[in-house]
């Protein structure tokens, strides 16, 4: 399949159904993009096949799970040729649930869910603070989450 593959209304409008609700059945966008459940079928396939669509997810409410923290951590870097090494021993705390490379004061900028502050001090403390190449953290803990939605597509 090409990899320029240039997306048309069709797929764009299969794909913002599927963000709105991605347990929509293949039958229901069929009829809501005017076309056949095969042709939606063969368009997702294709989707996947190229990598636009990588799979599905469940939007879960965590607080209700009993982790109330929700932080974000900009990680200070001693220098950028550690970055990968850092990445990787952050990918093995489960805690950590998002991690970006960026730009500006921060060479890595991360997303943490933690039971408690106490749960989230043991995290920092104990795990990600002794991680060679990190030079400090910076924690700002999310008081309230207002909008989280997946961008739609025009």
């Amino acid at each position: 399949m090409a990899r320029n593959y240039e997306l048309d209304d069709t797929d764009r409008n299969i794909l913002n159904l599927l963000i709105q609700d991605a347990k929509m059945p293949y039958t229901e966008i069929a009829r809501k993009v005017n076309v056949s459940g095969g042709t939606v079928h063969v368009r997702m396939a294709r989707l996947e096949e190229i990598g636009i669509v990588q799979g599905a997810t469940l939007r879960i409410d965590y607080q209700k799970l009993g982790y109330g923290v929700n932080a974000f951590l900009g990680i200070y870097l001693l220098k950028s040729s550690v970055y990968t090494s850092v990445v990787n021993q952050l990918r093995d705390i489960p805690e950590v649930v998002s991690i970006h490379f960026t730009t500006g004061a921060y060479g890595v900028f991360a997303r943490l869910l933690c039971r408690d502050t106490q749960h989230l001090r043991d995290v920092l403390h104990d795990r990600i603070q002794p991680i060679d190449g990190i030079e400090r953290t910076e924690t700002l803990i999310s008081l309230e989450e207002v909008v989280n939605r997946t961008a739609n597509l025009t």
